[in-house]
Formats: C-alpha cells, sequence, structure tokens
C-alpha cells in the first residue's frame, strides 16, 4: 500500500478515505474520488490535501484503489 504522505502517490481519479478538516477530532474518514491536489509539497506527515470530486477538501488517510 502506499504512503499517503507523498504526493507521489496520488493522482486524480483515484479512489481515497480523506479526514475532512471538521472530523479530524474524531478522524472519520470520507470516502471520494481525487480531482486535485493541494499540497505543492512532495511529501507532508498529516497527508497530502486533496480535493474530491464532490467538492469536499481534506487530507489523505488511505489509498484505497490505485490506477
Amino acid at each position: 500500500m502506499s504512503d499517503p504522505n507523498y504526493r507521489a502517490n496520488i493522482k486524480p481519479g483515484m479512489l481515497v478515505n480523506i479526514i475532512l478538516k471538521k472530523d479530524q477530532r474524531s478522524g472519520d474518514l470520507t470516502e471520494g474520488i481525487v480531482r486535485t491536489i493541494l499540497t505543492s509539497a512532495a511529501y507532508h506527515s498529516r497527508g497530502i490535501k486533496v480535493r474530491l470530486t464532490d467538492g469536499q477538501i481534506g487530507r489523505v488517510a488511505e489509498i484505497l484503489e490505485e490506477d
């Protein structure tokens, strides 16, 4: 399984679980398809920030399906 903290492992169209800002305390995951990658750095310790196709924004916690 690819490490979701590295930008190179995440591509638009992938199915991922993200943690929304409002869910950071509870750790609830939201499943969706990556539309755009918002983090410009190659690595982020809390996960790469993405926008899903439904418009929600969060940090990738898990990569579910790889191309």
